[in-house]
């Protein structure tokens, strides 16, 4: 891997830590929008709803999908390409590219890892706070067959593609408001309670941009 990709990979994970940016990703899962009407839906000023697109643009975490023409310009329409998950670009033999899809990967530091899972959590708890009493949850650390694993991780594939392919705009009729988060993955078998734990990461400058 070239220092080009692993700082790619870097920026990529920088830029999926914060939890707006991660809500953002959510809402333009099978639909486009703009950065007024991100910002109405998520509650933010449209500086900052344009902020955060850019940022996740940027990355390549999000696709202009159409303009449309506004008093004085033209405003861009973003979308999450959910579609290229599990297809990673040419050349590169990476399975998961979806948000997180690079927790894991050598190239990319523990800070980095940290900063994601924090933002992972903390929209998390806002979604179990806003959840209906009617809830499902799973949980296990522990060792099973191969082919159980490998079962186990085409089944959640399965399953995420399944909910963002079928996604379509908040409040749409026929639709309800759900939330499925999954993280699957193989422990280093040394691994045990003596393990180091990573250390705080430095605080992401664009959290003052909530």
């Amino acid at each position: 891997m070239d220092e080009r990709e692993s700082s790619r990979k870097v920026a990529v994970l920088r830029a999926l830590a914060h939890p707006v940016r991660l809500r953002m990703l959510s809402l333009l899962t099978g639909t486009a929008m703009s950065a007024a009407e991100v910002a109405r839906e998520l509650d933010l000023t449209h500086a900052n709803a344009s902020y955060h697109l850019r940022v996740l643009a940027d990355a390549g975490e999000l696709v202009v999908d159409g303009e449309e023409k506004i008093r004085g310009g033209v405003a861009k329409r973003y979308r999450y390409p959910h579609e290229r998950e599990g297809h990673p670009p040419e050349g590169e033999p990476t399975a998961d590219h979806g948000p997180g899809g690079s927790l894991g990967d050598p190239d990319v530091g523990r800070h980095e890892e940290v900063l994601f899972l924090r933002a992972t959590a903390t929209d998390l708890e806002r979604r179990v706070l806003a959840a209906a009493p009617r809830r499902w949850s799973s949980d296990l650390e522990g060792w099973v067959p191969p082919e159980t694993w490998e079962r186990a991780q085409e089944l959640l594939r399965e399953a995420s593609r399944l909910l963002h392919d079928a996604n379509r705009p908040p409040r749409t009729p026929g639709t309800v408001h759900v939330s499925a988060t999954a993280w699957a993955m193989t422990l280093d078998a040394h691994d045990g309670p003596s393990a180091d734990r990573p250390a705080d990461p430095p605080a992401d400058p664009s959290e003052e941009r909530a």
